[in-house]
């Protein structure tokens, strides 16, 4: 009897407004992933007029999208998201996050898809 193949865990961390994560589709099986996007933003002192949003597109289909304040001047604030998706046998899987700021700057946006079958 084979043993069962290792959970897939795939993940991409840049320091810019647009991470990209490509996930390749299985020929003969559906997988389960566990989706985590998460923005950091550093806010800056005077944070009258800061905000960070964050939107997160499948395949080119939106999501899920949010914008809010940016809290604690000086220090730094963030939004996280998370969902699961169903990758049927053969398509390949295309995760985009787009981070939007005024004032604030992004330090991480991170996307990591953990299979949970």
């Amino acid at each position: 009897m084979a043993s069962p193949a290792k959970p897939e865990l795939w993940r991409t961390e840049v320091s810019e407004p647009v991470a990209v994560l490509h996930i390749p589709g299985a020929l003969k099986r559906s997988r389960t992933f566990d989706i985590d996007v998460s923005l950091l933003v550093l806010v800056p002192e005077d944070n009258a007029q800061a905000w960070h949003a964050l939107t997160l597109e499948i395949d080119g289909q939106r999501q899920w999208h949010r914008r809010i304040p940016s809290q604690c001047p000086g220090q730094t604030d963030g939004l996280d998201y998370h969902c699961r998706v169903v990758l049927e046998a053969g398509p390949a899987l295309r995760i985009r996050a787009v981070a939007q700021t005024r004032a604030s700057v992004v330090q991480r946006l991170q996307i990591e898809a953990r299979q949970d079958d």
